[in-house]
């Protein structure tokens, strides 16, 4: 019988272990069998499997600590309980942990045959469901932005209003902090989004080369100039153009961009007759495009009509509390991308990148996190795969007010004391935040008698 998924079973009677895997790997399931809790949580650890039978009574490790292990590390996966000291509390324990189903000892072995079949359906049925929606939004180019800071979650909310309206947007921020990301959230949640996105740096072009891809050329406009080429905002007719560092732009293009702004039309280098231009133009900014406009530096109409909605996005500084959860969106696409089994950033580390500034806000955190996935030889991120001069940061930084220097657990301590703050208490939401599962932060929580948040 072709192979139906993968099982592991842990049951600390011999006898019935024996029992289960030779009726499972007769069902067709490739079947990994172990007596003992400890290992099954080490066997999760390197391995991924679709379907977990467990026993709930078991010594140092017990079923509910494999339950919330398996779950923790693979959502998708379902669990499914069995044991000879069966009770009603004990049942509503292990479900609402997550359980698929419970199952008490003498069993029949119909029954369990049952209860997987079903489970791993859910499983298919679950990972197809991810699969689709993955190629849904690889098709419809949404753009995911990964935050959990309330600024944040501010400008989404506004960006969701006004994506509809079509009016013209001035997204300001630091470099790095995700403007072009914002933009194309605006246009695929926008009625826009059937139509292309594009986006150009005012900053990398001269004004010639600047006017040549924006507005294009007749043919014969100039040397070389041998057939007609449309520009970008003719190409984008129907959808969005992002124009990043809008502020480089020369007073001449401010004055074509204009005419586009204000009349919905443009004119080819060389040419003469107007062509429609139904775009809409999402500009951006690293510098203070209103002084600019006081300064003589920049267009005081065009300032206007690029303004009609401002979105201004926090510095990485000024929203510590997305570190944990970016550190561990990259951690994830990082590991996928250069296929590797890492799946942790050390407390260390997190506390460390809490402390920094970032001056490249964002997109240093990715290529910090990126350097520790490519030079991490087992499944943590620890300081040494960090960059030379992030690990040589100075220790002032961690000085406490009594003058003296926390030690390793006092930071550790502070941390995790920090994020189950900010998760309102939530352990699991914690422990996946720390890289951790939710039994390692349960001992550490013990260790450090920490009271309940």
């Amino acid at each position: 019988m072709e192979n139906a998924g993968r099982m592991l079973i842990v049951e600390d009677e011999k006898t019935a272990l024996k029992n289960l895997e030779h009726v499972m790997k007769k069902e067709g399931y490739r079947v990994t069998g172990t007596m003992s809790g400890p290992n099954a949580l080490q066997l999760l650890e390197k391995n991924e499997y679709d379907i977990v039978l467990t026993d709930l009574k078991m010594e140092k490790v017990d079923g509910v600590e494999v339950l919330e292990k398996s779950k923790t590390l693979y959502p998708d996966s379902e669990v499914i309980m069995i044991t000879a000291y069966a009770s009603i509390p004990s049942a509503v324990e292990t479900m609402k942990k997550g359980a698929y189903d419970y199952i008490a000892k003498p069993f029949n072995l119909d029954d369990v045959r049952k209860a997987v079949r079903a489970a791993l359906e859910r499983v298919a049925l679950r990972k197809e469901n991810t699969q689709l929606r993955e190629q849904l939004q690889q098709f419809e180019g949404k753009v995911k932005i990964v935050t959990q800071n309330s600024m944040m979650e501010k400008l989404l909310e506004t960006a969701r209003q006004i994506a509809p309206t079509d009016c013209n947007v001035l997204i300001t921020g630091e470099s790095g902090t995700g403007k072009e990301l914002f933009a194309r959230y605006l246009h695929f949640t926008s009625n826009r989004n059937q139509s292309g996105f594009f986006a150009i740096n005012c900053g990398a072009l001269t004004e010639d080369l600047l006017a040549n891809e924006l507005f294009g050329h007749e043919k014969g406009a100039f040397t070389g100039a041998n057939s007609l080429k449309k520009g970008i905002i003719e190409s984008a007719s129907g959808g969005t153009l992002f124009l990043d560092e809008i502020t480089e732009m020369s007073g001449a293009m401010q004055v074509k961009l204009l005419r586009v702004l204000q009349e919905k039309e443009l004119i080819r280098v060389g040419g003469t007759d107007a062509i429609e231009a139904d775009v809409r133009i999402l500009a951006a900014s690293n510098r203070n495009l209103h002084e600019a406009t006081m300064q003589k530096r920049f267009r005081q109409d065009l300032y206007y009509r690029l303004n009609v909605v401002s979105l201004h996005i926090p510095p990485l500084s000024e929203r510590r509390d997305d570190i944990p959860l970016l550190c561990q969106h990259f951690l994830k696409k990082y590991s996928a991308l250069m296929n590797k089994d890492v799946r942790e950033i050390s407390p260390s580390v997190i506390g460390l990148l809490m402390n920094y500034d970032f001056p490249g806000n964002v997109r240093e955190l990715e290529n910090i996190v990126e350097r520790g996935v490519a030079l991490a030889n087992e499944h943590v991120v620890e300081m040494a795969h960090l960059p030379d001069d992030l690990k040589d940061l100075d220790i002032k930084t961690f000085r406490r007010k009594e003058g003296r220097y926390p030690t390793l657990a006092e930071q550790e301590l502070s941390y995790i004391r920090w994020v189950l703050q900010e998760t309102g208490g939530n352990k699991t939401l914690t422990a996946g935040i720390l890289g951790i599962d939710r039994v390692s932060l349960w001992r550490k929580i013990k260790k450090y008698e920490m009271e309940e948040v």
